[in-house]
């Protein structure tokens, strides 16, 4: 992952560094996204198997 990073970092063609900071921002706009979702699904299916179990 490191050395992905240096080679974007110090490549000269291609894409510019703030399309790559735009590119990571939608990225973790995703990832957080679907945690968020993964997570408050999840939680809902513990807590109906907890008050079943109950």
């Amino acid at each position: 992952m490191s050395e992905f990073i240096r080679r974007i970092w110090s490549e000269d063609a291609g894409q510019d560094i703030a399309e790559y900071a735009v590119m990571l921002a939608v990225i973790l706009v995703l990832v957080v996204g679907t945690i968020r979702l993964i997570g408050s699904n999840s939680n809902n299916a513990f807590s109906n198997v907890a008050s079943s179990i109950q």
